[in-house]
């Protein structure tokens, strides 16, 4: 009898060993998925990771489909991740809009690079200026959303003040004189403002779809980037260049 129950144990041992074997397999897998889900949270990755989720998702489904689970969803993670890393909603977008800045920044430090006149450093500014809101509308609509940022959190403060001093300085390159960001005379401070409220108009009517009507009206083949280079050198009186 004892050689019989022997014999059935000596049976049943591979299939038992292979059960006990898959079964520790699986365990480890789960265990290495788990490992891999939170190294972004102990090596910084994690938050990098949530802010492009965020940009994925503005720039798909608009700012009314950005929320915090969404972004969450997004990314593939826990949905506190975000919170745990932002605060709440206005911080992810304050966040967001800091880093839309950082990215509008470059482009604009890079934009005359190419030029090789006067005028086209001059004019480099403004068009890469909307050709960043072109490629990126979403980012650029909340980076002028003041009442949905947090200008207190230090990364958006000094994204924003860098490209506030940016625009001054193209300005004070324009006029052929110093302009310092701190301290602006009157006549400085309008240059600044007329030139901003140009270019950031012209931007918000072209991504509104509000130029169509008068970029039909016009000789076939005028872009919205001629029509804006016209704008910026024409005489602020008398007629257009060319009518």
């Amino acid at each position: 009898m004892a050689k019989t129950d022997t014999r059935g144990e000596a049976a049943r041992s591979p299939r038992a060993l292979r059960k006990t074997t898959a079964t520790a397999a699986s365990r480890a897998s789960r265990r290495a998925r788990s490992a891999k889900t939170e190294t972004p949270y102990h090596h910084g990755a994690l938050r990098e990771a949530l802010l492009q989720a965020a940009e994925r998702v503005l720039e798909r489904d608009g700012l009314a489909g950005l929320t915090l689970r969404a972004v969450a969803r997004e990314a593939g993670v826990s949905h506190a991740a975000p919170t745990h890393h932002f605060g709440d909603l206005t911080g992810l977008l304050s966040e967001l809009a800091a880093v839309g800045f950082r990215q509008f920044n470059v482009v604009m430090a890079a934009s005359c690079d190419a030029a090789t006149t006067p005028l086209e450093a001059a004019l480099a500014r403004p068009k890469a200026y909307i050709a960043y809101a072109q490629a990126h509308p979403g980012m650029y609509s909340i980076m002028f959303r003041t009442e949905r940022l947090d200008y207190s959190r230090p990364s958006l403060h000094e994204a924003a003040e860098a490209s506030f001093a940016g625009l001054a300085n193209a300005v004070g390159m324009m006029r052929q004189e110093q302009i310092s960001g701190d301290a602006l005379t009157l006549n400085q401070g309008a240059a600044i403002a007329r030139a901003w409220s140009l270019v950031h108009g012209f931007t918000m009517l072209l991504l509104d779809g509000r130029l169509k009507d008068i970029l039909a009206r016009l000789p076939e083949g005028t872009t919205a980037e001629r029509l804006l280079e016209t704008m910026l050198t024409a005489p602020v009186t008398g007629k257009l260049p060319g009518s």
